[in-house]
């Protein structure tokens, strides 16, 4: 665990990269809504404005764990760092970072419900398929997406160092040649009604905890199984 540790603070060396450019963003993304819908009609707040920029962090955090493995991974080999102990390394610090950037969501949107969204009835953090009274609950549904994106991040940065741009051309190529595969079966079958059935019978935290870790547990151990053929 020791060696885990100083491992994991190779990758917090950068770290207005690390931690901040998600936030960065996010402020960024907060303030411009803010200030676009204090300027929109009276008429306009009442209806209860929602920002989807929220969004925005989870895919910065997708970028940070892809060049985590693309820049510090070769580094952090070089000085013998073992790829077993890295990618443990870098799941702690997935971890870490998410049950954080969770917590603070978690807080902010609190805030923004106590002062009636910022004072401009807008939601930002709060957005309605999202929210939760439970505050446990609204804690595991912002911090699982963000375990899904890093770890999505981290599998397709280990593609690039071991097949290079043609391995992230073929995955992203085969990934939309499978959506269209769906889209079309779904036509011809006839199956829409039924996915959309689906998604409309889940719980929220089936639909937004459960099958969000899942799929973060499918991608992590695909990067396992990666770093160890992946190139330095």
């Amino acid at each position: 665990m020791r060696r885990l540790l100083n491992v994991s603070r190779i990758q917090l060396v950068n770290v207005p990269v690390m931690l901040g450019l998600p936030l960065l963003v996010l402020g960024l993304a907060f303030l411009t809504n803010l200030a676009i819908f204090a300027m929109i009609s009276d008429s306009a707040q009442a209806s209860e404005p929602v920002s989807g920029a929220l969004m925005s962090i989870y895919f910065v955090l997708l970028s940070v764990h892809l060049q985590t493995m693309t820049q510090v991974f070769p580094f952090a080999a070089g000085l013998s760092v073992t790829r077993r102990t890295f990618f443990g390394a870098t799941t702690l610090v997935v971890l870490g970072q998410s049950l954080l950037y969770g917590v603070l969501l978690t807080l902010l949107k609190l805030i923004e419900a106590g002062t009636d969204g910022w004072g401009l009835g807008m939601r930002f953090f709060g957005i309605p398929f999202l929210v939760r009274d439970n505050p446990l609950l609204q804690l595991l549904i912002y911090t699982a997406p963000f375990l899904l994106l890093s770890f999505i991040g981290v599998w397709v940065g280990l593609v690039f160092k071991r097949w290079g741009q043609l391995g992230v051309y073929t995955v992203v190529i085969s990934t939309g040649l499978l959506g269209v595969l769906f889209a079309f079966l779904a036509t011809w079958r006839g199956w829409w009604g039924s996915v959309g059935a689906f998604f409309v019978e889940q719980s929220p935290l089936a639909l937004l905890f459960a099958y969000p870790l899942g799929l973060a547990v499918v991608f992590a151990a695909a990067g396992y199984l990666t770093i160890r053929r992946a190139i330095p």
